[in-house]
């Protein structure tokens, strides 16, 4: 598995060069809508392009699911790719984005791959083989509740169905974190719950490139990522809770009540 990792993170950098390159550039990218608050710009497409050609060249049989060029998971071993994770930030010149690569076989995630360009931080993880930053072995964060807990989250935007649901959870968990942070890219907010820097996390409606390898990185650093009922359907359903063993069930109960038709699990 670690050949893997290794070409993965060879992808990750390279699709991070390009993004860097053109940030000075923002004002000459052709940027479209993908629909209502969500754009794709010639750098993510060039980003994805970039990964796609480095794993295909090391692994010509393995299929690639990307968020711009998409594709299709028939095979035993699939790349989930985003690459660019916090488009919107990148084209308004906020430096806070990713690279995200995960590997699944069949069906499980075996490998992730989570890189920051701008600050040049690299996070890795292999299953049964823990969770990397920078090298170094991380262990999550043993918080035993969300009291005083530092919590990431992302609105859904785009899911107006959802925002009343959305805004009670917020509320409850507002009302006992000691604070809560909104930045943009989930897989850097997952990454960051790895490493500490944040306590949990949670959002309705992500898609499986988005988290498939913070999702890993947080179980191998001895965490718990869930859905919203705490089971394990959150890459199917993209509504994603996660932190320590012990914060992670106290955020599942104190959302539960707010868990709406329609928000599946």
């Amino acid at each position: 598995m670690q050949p893997m990792i290794n070409v993965a993170v060879r992808a990750a950098r390279g699709a991070g060069n390009i993004i860097v390159h053109h940030i000075n550039r923002l004002d000459r990218i052709n940027v479209e809508a993908k629909g209502e608050n969500d754009f794709v710009s010639d750098v993510d497409r060039m980003a994805e392009d970039e990964i796609r050609a480095l794993l295909k060249q090391a692994y010509p049989d393995h299929a690639v699911v990307g968020e711009e060029r998409g594709g299709t998971g028939d095979a035993d071993y699939v790349w989930v790719v985003d690459p660019l994770d916090g488009t919107l930030n990148y084209l308004r010149g906020v430096p806070h984005f990713a690279v995200s690569i995960a590997l699944k076989y069949r069906g499980a995630l075996e490998a992730g791959v989570i890189y920051d360009p701008i600050r040049q931080e690299l996070w890795t993880a292999r299953r049964g083989g823990g969770c990397t930053f920078e090298g170094r072995r991380m262990r999550i964060a043993p918080r035993p509740s969300l009291d005083n807990a530092l919590i990431g989250t992302g609105f859904p935007l785009r899911l107006h169905a959802y925002h009343d649901a959305y805004l009670g959870m917020f509320a409850e968990v507002f009302r006992r974190a000691g604070d809560l942070r909104r930045s943009g890219s989930a897989a850097l907010d997952l990454a960051y719950v790895a490493c500490g820097r944040l306590d949990g996390f949670w959002e309705i409606g992500l898609k499986p490139w988005d988290i498939a390898a913070g999702a890993l990185m947080i179980r191998e650093a001895g965490g718990i990522v869930g859905d919203f009922a705490g089971g394990d359907g959150y890459l199917d359903t993209g509504n994603i809770v996660a932190g320590s063993p012990k914060l992670f069930a106290d955020m599942v109960r104190t959302i539960a009540p707010h868990r709406v038709e329609g928000i599946r699990a």
